[in-house]
Order: structure tokens, then sequence, then C-alpha cells
């Protein structure tokens, strides 16, 4: 238990506190609308911390609770075969832009944090609605998958641009959360990969993120039932709103 708190003893209480309300309201998120956690928790936390300390922190919670998402559905096989190439790549891009990249290349990677949630936050507010023809996934998608894990390396946020060609293949619902939950759970494996590669996720840094598992998954439950009560559509928007006031925040402050 030591070791898994070491972390949270060196960071002093104030932070530790901002990282476990910063779960709390990630996975709240993600409860409401099915995504958001890694988005919600690098933005909050490069405030405060390097993109990398960060992205080490998300990689339990956000790899079981992306694996609890693509689990329901009964869609696993088919979205594996469609979507192959694409996570193929996802991981190719990760690792490579690790190598050549990574989140600890100096101060710029926290401007390019920003800049990544600002991109995803206008896509989301005004982001037109995107219809890929099927001749096009053989190409498109693997190309998505590259610039999806060269993104993930630089910044530790994984939706650009992976999530609009996933909305734009005229999946169901049900197929789309769990696409969704297949092609995070990838790209946060090869976040995982990538940042071992680079000394940034040790075993003090998995303890770390262990812990953050259980504020996580509380954040999941109280969102799912918030979702019932509240307008899902006036929350994204609100969602997005404040994502890109934070990614313009650290885009023009570092």
């Amino acid at each position: 238990m030591n070791t898994l708190l070491a972390f949270y003893q060196n960071i002093g209480p104030a932070l530790s506190l901002l990282v476990l309300l910063t779960f709390l309201l990630a996975g709240a998120v993600k409860g409401v609308i099915g995504l958001g956690l890694p988005t919600i928790a690098m933005g909050l936390l490069g405030l405060a911390m390097s993109p990398a300390q960060a992205a080490a922190l998300l990689i339990v919670p956000s790899t079981l609770t992306n694996l609890w998402q693509l689990a329901n559905g009964g869609h696993l096989r088919d979205l594996l075969v469609r979507l192959g190439p694409m996570l193929a790549m996802i991981c190719i891009g990760t690792l490579v832009g690790s190598a050549w990249l990574g989140l600890d290349s100096g101060p710029w990677a926290v401007h390019a944090l920003g800049a990544a949630l600002l991109v995803y936050a206008l896509y989301g507010l005004v982001g037109p609605g995107l219809y890929l023809a099927p001749e096009r996934e053989r190409w498109l998608g693997p190309l998505c998958g590259l610039l999806t894990g060269v993104v993930t390396a630089a910044t530790g946020v994984f939706v650009m641009p992976a999530v609009p060609y996933l909305q734009s293949l005229g999946l169901g619902r049900e197929q789309m959360i769990q696409a969704l939950g297949l092609s995070f759970t990838v790209s946060t494996l090869a976040l995982a990969v990538g940042l071992a590669g680079q000394d940034a996720l040790g075993g003090q840094a998995l303890g770390a993120s262990l812990l953050m598992l259980a504020p996580a998954l509380l954040g999941m439950l109280a969102g799912q039932w918030l979702r019932q009560r509240i307008s899902a559509l006036l929350f994204k928007r609100c969602f997005f709103i404040g994502l890109a006031a934070l990614g313009g925040h650290l885009l023009i402050n570092g």
C-alpha cells in the first residue's frame, strides 16, 4: 500500500485532491455521454503536472472503463474485422510517435495538448455530420489510425481524428459505443507501451493510476444515473464549451 500511495505522498494533499476530483468528474462525463474520461483527465491534470505524468495516471482507469464499454453490444467480432487496419495503425503511430515526439519532449507538449483539446471541442460543437463511402474505408481508416496514434503519443489524447472517423461510418448507437470503447482501449494500451519506453510508467505510476480506478468508476455510475435525469444534448454542449476553454488556456499559457 505504501508503494501505491508514494506518488500522492510526493505530490502533496492539494494536488492529490485535484487528481481525485478530476477522475470523479471525468468518470461522470463518460457515464453521461459515453466518452470524455481521458480528455477531461489530461486537460485538468495538464494544468498542474506534465502531460506524461497525467497520461500515466489515466492508464488503468481508461483501460478498464473502456473494456467495460466495449464488452457490451454484441458487435465486437464484426468491429474488429472492420476496424482492424485502423487499430493496427493506431498502435504503430503511437509507438513511432512516442519514439519521435513523446510526452516529455519539452514545454511544447502542453501547448500541443491544448491544441488537441481545442480542435476536438470545436469539432464537437460545430463539426459537420460526415458520411464516409464504404470504398474509402480501406485507405482512410489506416490513415486516421496513424494520425490518431501520433496525436496520442504527442498529447495523451486519442480522440482526433478517430472519433470523427468512427462517427462517419454510419454505425448504430450500440455499435458506435462499442467501437469507441475498442478504439480507446487500443489507444490506451499503445500509449502505455509508449510511456514505458520513455521510462514514464514505472511501478509507482501504475500504482497511482490503479488508485484512481475507484473514483473513475464511481463517477461513471453517477453519470449513468444523471443521464436519465438531464438533457444529454445540453450536457454534451456544455462539456465541449468547457473543453474548448480549457484547451485554449493550455494552448496559450502552456
